[in-house]
This record gives C-alpha cells, structure tokens and sequence, in this order.
C-alpha cells in the first residue's frame, strides 16, 4: 500500500491513478493521518447477504460436544 499526502496527491494524479491501475491501493493522508484510500475500481466486494449459505453447509453433531479438558485448559491459560 502507498500513502502520500494530499498536495502531492493533487499535483500527482495521474502517477497515482497508473498505481491503481496496477492493482496497487494508495492511501491519500492529511497531516499524516489517512483521509482517504484509492482503489482499483471492481476490487470491491459485494454486499454480503445473511443466511446466503444456508442449505449449503452441513455441521457436524460433534460439533456441539464438550471439548476435552486438555483442551479447555490450554484456552482458558
């Protein structure tokens, strides 16, 4: 990831944008804090819909089962 401040960013933009294009994300910051982040265009996910698995995954009854105190105690140290 690339960061850069907001005046370069300004007289720069079209070596930032050939950086995106390359796949790479430029952060733009402000005093040194992020502002804003420059993505490749259709890198972002889309909407996550609940319940859009259900019918597809399967658990395990075993799942639910007590797990072994060995195993309990190296969680709970």
């Amino acid at each position: 990831m690339y960061s850069v401040d907001v005046n370069e960013a300004q007289t720069e933009l079209s070596a930032l944008l050939a950086r995106v294009d390359a796949g790479e994300d430029v952060v733009i910051t402000r005093h040194g804090k992020p502002v804003a982040r420059v993505v490749p265009y259709g890198s972002h996910r889309g909407v996550r819909r609940f319940g859009s698995l259900k019918g597809r995954l399967m658990v395990d009854d075993r799942f639910f089962d007590p797990l072994p105190e060995a195993e309990m105690a190296a969680w709970q140290s």
